[in-house]
């Protein structure tokens, strides 16, 4: 069992007694060798002061170096000194923070908030939000009414801080306690320990055209276990409990204004090996990056142009009809049309340019097939053929009622594959970055064009794992433990 630790300035200060948990001073942790040469530790940073270069910063800074699992964060510590970003958050949560302060009637008002709760049900919401943004074990909120604002006021939230259990009056320390010791059971409800690394995997149940469907997750899990890593599957409401792993896995369709991206952003800022990286879901989610990258790179694909208000009446003089529109974030055949005839491409434009000021434009290139090559870490991992769905020109069709039909499949072994496919593959990937990514080409009259680099690549039982099997996803598995055993060796 991983041990798990609070931390305070002085251990008067803190007077309650939590079940499992070893209550200790900032001295000790950052003095003792015990807690140098411990390899795995649940950290709470209780001290009340965390500003630069005082013993309660010292300890998130050495709990991350240790690569101890720890609250609240450096990320955190320096989003609660940042008056921008609690105005940013306030904004967010308007519509929240509105309807929970509804119906008070002093112009301010303060929530205390431990681990994620208040003694007030009717704030759990509230306080839930805020411990998602900013996971800290105890915050104290602050809101001001403001003046000139609708007729039941206009709440904003003024300050978040952390607060010490001195701080915490005398008759919430039940309550404390009790919700301190749900929240280390959970942290601690994981099986026995016959792992070195904690592994989350992101997932929506929910999501239609998930990336791996529920087989290939439960051969995820298996293979991470046969490498040493434990993996949790966790969904969108796990956010603020994401530093309490080694490793995130996103197998949930990625977007840069969606939940999956703030996940790898704070996963990434807070030292775990992520995949998707947040730098490949931003350029992967843009075409007009990948337009751009592609030519830069010298990297073959079909006569592309970037269209704007100003140049949009020479698209198709320049590409010709039909010709194929994408939109910047546009992934998986959604928000990419073909134009037949001049009018269909003015009205696709006038679409696509009210959402976006700029849009990606192609000719287009016909063909029965579009090869898929899988790269992992710079080298290919697997091929395959998707087939284009019958009577249409993309592997996915939908129908006016949402029906949709896709095309058949083939997978082969990498070696079987064309060589020259599989290393423009890798090229193109390797252009975006060292993760994992699907590179799309199509092979037309000999020539071999990139479509597009897509990060969060399908991977579903039955389909990509057909050549490799179970070693599809161990391989994946061994790839996060490479790049975790490097990090361990780093942080020495």
């Amino acid at each position: 069992m991983t041990p798990t630790f609070i931390v305070v300035k002085s251990k008067k200060s803190f007077p309650l007694d939590v079940p499992g948990v070893e209550v200790i001073t900032a001295r000790e942790y950052l003095t003792e060798a015990r807690f140098v040469e411990m390899k795995r530790a649940k950290v709470f940073n209780l001290c009340r002061d965390q500003s630069y270069q005082t013993l309660g910063y010292y300890v998130s800074l050495l709990a991350e170096a240790r690569a101890h699992s720890h609250i609240p964060s450096l990320a955190t510590i320096q989003d609660l000194r940042q008056a921008a970003v609690i105005r940013i958050v306030s904004e967010e949560l308007d519509a929240l923070l509105q309807r929970s302060l509804h119906g008070l009637r002093s112009d301010e008002f303060e929530l205390s908030i431990y681990f994620g709760r208040n003694l007030a049900g009717r704030y759990d919401r509230l306080c839930q939000a805020l411990f998602t943004h900013f996971p800290a074990p105890l915050l104290r909120a602050k809101f001001q009414r403001q003046r000139g604002g609708p007729a039941h006021g206009d709440w904003r939230l003024t300050e978040l801080k952390p607060i010490s259990v001195t701080e915490v009056p005398e008759s919430h320390h039940y309550f404390l306690v009790e919700r301190a010791a749900r929240y280390f059971d959970r942290a601690r409800d994981r099986g026995p320990e016959t792992t070195r690394y904690d592994l989350a995997i992101l997932v929506n149940p929910d999501e239609a055209d998930a990336p791996s469907d529920p087989k290939a997750i439960n051969r995820f899990i298996k293979a991470a276990k046969q490498v040493g890593i434990r993996a949790f599957v966790i969904g969108r409401d796990e956010y603020a409990r994401i530093g309490e792993y080694d490793a995130l896995f996103i197998r949930e369709t990625t977007g840069v204004t969606h939940h999956t991206y703030r996940f790898a952003r704070r996963a990434s800022k807070e030292g775990l090996i992520v995949i998707d990286d947040p730098a490949s879901i931003l350029k992967c989610c843009n075409k007009v990056y990948q337009a751009e990258l592609f030519e830069k790179q010298g990297i073959p694909c079909p006569r592309t142009m970037i269209v704007h208000s100003g140049n949009r009446r020479s698209v198709a003089q320049a590409l010709g009809l039909p010709c194929v529109l994408k939109r910047p974030d546009s992934s998986f055949s959604l928000g990419v049309v073909k134009a037949n005839d001049a009018e269909e491409l003015e009205r696709f434009l006038e679409q696509f340019l009210d959402d976006s000021d700029l849009v990606v434009a192609q000719s287009y290139v016909q063909s029965d097939f579009d090869w898929r090559v899988g790269v992992l870490g710079g080298k290919a991992l697997y091929v395959c053929r998707y087939f284009m769905a019958k009577g249409h020109w993309q592997i996915q069709k939908t129908e006016n009622g949402g029906q949709r039909s896709f095309g058949r499949h083939e997978t082969m072994a990498v070696e079987s594959a064309p060589e020259e496919v599989v290393d423009l593959g890798v090229r193109a990937a390797n252009a975006i970055g060292r993760g994992l990514y699907g590179v799309d080409i199509k092979e037309v009259e000999g020539r071999l064009l990139v479509m597009e680099v897509n990060d969060n690549p399908n991977l579903e039982a039955g389909v990509e794992d057909v050549i490799l099997k179970d070693e599809l996803y161990l391989r994946i598995m061994r790839h996060f433990l490479e790049r975790l055993d490097e990090r361990g060796r780093s942080l020495r």
